[in-house]
């Protein structure tokens, strides 16, 4: 089984820096829609190939693995979280596009934002922070680094809906505000769903490790 173990190593290995592909995308997108970069907001757009090319050929070699040398128990499991962490990553990296298409396409033509985007700034901080810890985890196979998570993805969550009670005050005061209010509350979700995929990779990182099934709400 050393070959095996040489693969899975190999494998994972490749997952993570699929993983660091996709979160350096979320970055740009977010860097991209501050500073409404259309340029940058273009680079981004257009790594949707790469991300969707590199689940393609990942998850070929997680099928193969699994039917090459039928792992068992904890390896099983392993194969098992690293086929699923695969949507999850590619989910965030659409994300990102999606983050980026919504300046091309919405806010091209804007010179400056509505407002300060104190809490869409803080959001980011937040859900990066969640998809580094979950890459962290999966590396390492240290759960303490997922302690909290839950509470973490409530703040994200909270977070979302204050920038939607906000921007509907906004709208309702001037329907000028409509477009960017509109961006900054489809922004909102996409993070919200980033850290959505975040929680689900770490519920299979306690599934890979301990052999248990948790929910991270």
């Amino acid at each position: 089984m050393e070959k095996f173990h040489n693969e899975l190593k190999s494998l994972k290995r490749d997952i993570l820096e699929m993983g660091d592909f996709a979160l350096g995308m979320l970055i740009e997108s977010m860097d991209a829609f501050k500073n409404l970069d259309m340029q940058f907001a273009e680079e981004v757009h257009s790594k949707k190939d790469k991300i969707m090319e590199l689940e393609t050929i990942l998850e070929q070699r997680t099928l193969e693995l699994m039917l090459k040398y039928q792992p068992m128990a904890k390896d099983l499991r392993t194969l098992a979280c690293i086929f699923t962490a695969l949507v999850h990553i590619t989910r965030i990296g659409r994300y990102s596009k999606d983050i980026a298409n919504i300046l091309l396409k919405e806010l091209k033509d804007k010179q400056q934002h509505m407002k300060k985007l104190i809490t869409l700034s803080s959001m980011i901080e937040n859900v990066e922070s969640m998809i580094r810890d979950v890459l962290t985890a999966f590396d390492t196979k240290d759960l303490r680094i997922l302690e909290g998570f839950s509470e973490r993805d409530d703040i994200v969550d909270e977070q979302r809906m204050e920038i939607f009670r906000e921007c509907l005050t906004y709208m309702m005061e001037d329907s000028k505000n409509i477009p960017f209010c509109i961006a900054y509350i489809m922004v909102a979700r996409y993070l919200e769903r980033c850290g959505d995929h975040a929680c689900r990779i770490a519920e299979k990182i306690h599934y890979m490790v301990e052999g248990r099934i948790i929910e991270v709400r």
